[in-house]
């Protein structure tokens, strides 16, 4: 595959030479969890509806003894095994899913924390005390054999109990677990809390990095860095400044890891930007959706099946498997075969890792390192001046990915496009109110059940009419920052869109789930599998919304209520949809 011009600063980064063909090593070696004839195999004879499955089940013997036995059962069906001598197999060899975890009560959780008190509304003051309950369903610890035998198992040892996002997702994710932990904070839960962001840490002191989520077959890639501000949520919470001094080196580290392996130089207007995108150069099939990668590169009509692989698995670090947003600039822009992710930098990291240098700055001036606090400053400084060139248009009034290979923004909607409000990373104090008249201009407004993922209805589960709860946070809290009544009463509009949705389906079902349609106020749809129950950011989500805008939401449709937190004839526009339903 040739070098883009493009790709060149990342080449040197990493010290490979422009001749080079070589993969980095995987830092999954294994020939049962990660890659091999025995993962092909049972994945490509779809023994189970989700590929998942097989993926996170441990070993009753070990990886030497299964291999063996794999290879004698090859080479006496000449590498053609029927399904039920390979389900037996299975069956010898391996526990069902789980059987490596305990449930786990946090022993901080509590009664009544305080931010119930908050909420008016009996209803969602009701509702808000079954949130807070479900934390202890969603709480994991490890069984000793995790540590003691790791070869058996794909669950990488954590020390620590920790909350797991719910349905399919028994493990720990990276990003969701910020907004879980933005949850758990106001359930006044600081010991898991630190718990969980000490696992994180480890990772980092292992591996260099935190992986999508707490498997060995996700340690090819991360997830959105948002290590940095889950600690300065916990300090704010905590004022526990000996485990920041302890841990801020590691920290670094973590930030390290994006500036080596993911940084992308942008040439524009006779200048050169430093930004970043997601990278994964590593080809093979994802595991845990190994016979749907297979397939779709048997589909393909033109390029390199390793390809292909790799910028699914950028997707995958993205967090958002799968979206529009990666399709862009291809000749079927709707297929899942013509993602491209690598090619766009985009918005939301950017702003993430801006964030995260502007808090490395505040930690290290609190503990005293003006050499360090100033070099974060100096980075933040340069990361905003590329943002500000790159990825803001003035016109639109919202920041755009950059496709790197085009040279030009993809200007379709997005949540991300706001990210940088969120983040605080942006100069221009009118830039909140002109990302209003942006989602005004999108007609994301009309919208009565959240925020949709982008305008695009493509099956993908990060599209149309999927809404998600970080998502809706992105936009709410950047909002939010304005000083205009009119913009914060359109902040906490859709701060009671979003409450409606989550109250009405739990309502009906007694679940929370990960997304939401959008389009008819029931649990989402799209994508690789199911819609899963848990969980475990929404639930931080709407937590944080229900503490913030307690006074205020309604589980009903109260006009009298509503109308004061707006200029009433510039907002009942925004609000009438969420009266008429």
């Amino acid at each position: 595959m040739p070098v883009r011009t493009w790709e060149l600063p990342l080449l040197l980064l990493l010290g490979l030479g422009l001749g080079s063909q070589e993969a980095l090593p995987p830092p999954c070696e294994s020939q049962i969890y990660c890659h091999g004839e025995l993962l092909h195999q049972v994945q490509m004879a779809k023994l189970y509806p989700d590929d998942k499955q097989f993926v996170d089940m441990s070993l009753s013997a070990a990886p030497d003894e299964v291999l063996q036995s794999f290879s004698a059962l090859t080479t006496a069906h000449n590498h053609s095994i029927p399904r039920q001598q390979l389900q037996e197999f299975i069956q010898r060899y391996f526990q069902p899913v789980g059987q490596e975890l305990l449930s786990w009560t946090p022993e901080d959780w509590k009664d009544r924390p305080q931010f119930l008190q908050k909420i008016s509304d009996a209803k969602l003051r009701a509702w808000a005390e079954q949130l807070h309950q479900i934390w202890k369903k969603l709480g994991r610890k490890m069984k000793p054999e995790v540590l003691s035998h790791p070869e058996r198992f794909s669950l990488i040892y954590s020390e620590h109990p920790f909350i797991v996002p719910g349905g399919r997702f028994v493990e720990f994710y990276y990003w969701d677990s910020y907004w879980v932990i933005e949850g758990l904070l106001l359930s006044e839960m600081t010991e898991t809390v630190r718990g969980m962001l000490q696992n994180f840490l480890d990772l980092v002191k292992t591996y260099g990095h935190i992986p999508n989520g707490g498997r060995v077959y996700y340690l090819q890639r991360s997830h959105p860095p948002l290590l940095t501000l889950m600690m300065d949520r916990y300090i704010t919470h905590t004022d526990n400044i000996s485990f920041l001094r302890e841990n801020i080196e590691t920290l670094a580290l973590e930030l390290d890891f994006w500036t080596v392996n993911r940084t992308v130089s942008v040439n524009l207007g006779g200048e050169s930007y430093i930004l970043n995108r997601y990278y994964v150069p590593f080809g093979g099939p994802r595991p845990e959706s190994y016979s749907k990668d297979e397939e779709l590169a048997n589909n393909l009509q033109e390029g390199d099946p390793e390809a292909l692989w790799a910028e699914l698995k950028a997707g995958a670090e993205s967090g958002w498997d799968f979206s529009s947003r990666w399709l862009v600039g291809s000749p079927h822009p709707d297929l899942l075969s013509s993602i491209q992710t690598s090619r766009q930098v985009p918005v939301d990291l950017n702003a993430f890792l801006c964030q995260a240098e502007e808090l490395m700055s505040s930690f290290y001036s609190r503990l005293g390192d003006d050499a360090q606090a100033a070099k974060y400053k100096g980075l933040r400084v340069q990361r905003m001046a590329a943002m500000q060139a790159v990825l803001w248009d003035e016109q639109k009034g919202a920041w755009f990915d950059y496709d790197l290979e085009n040279g030009k923004k993809n200007l379709e909607f997005y949540p991300s496009n706001l990210t940088p409000l969120w983040a605080g990373c942006f100069s221009d104090p009118a830039a909140v109110d002109k990302a209003l008249k942006y989602l005004e201009d999108s007609q994301i407004l009309t919208y009565q059940y959240g925020i949709p993922t982008s305008l695009r209805n493509t099956g993908q589960q990060w599209d149309f009419p999927n809404g998600w709860a970080p998502l809706q946070d992105l936009v709410i809290r950047g909002l939010a920052k304005s000083s205009s009544p009119r913009t914060q009463g359109v902040a906490f509009q859709l701060a009671q869109n979003w409450i409606r949705t989550n109250f009405d389906v739990y309502s009906q079902k007694s679940a929370m789930y990960e997304k939401y349609d959008i389009s008819n106020g029931q649990p989402g749809s799209g994508g690789e599998y199911e819609v899963q129950e848990g969980f475990g950011w929404t639930n931080g989500v709407a937590l944080m919304l229900l503490d913030h805008y307690g006074d205020q939401l309604t589980s009903g449709t109260r006009l009298a209520l509503l109308v004061p937190h707006c200029l009433v004839a510039a907002c009942l526009f925004h609000l009438l949809p969420s009266f008429l339903s």
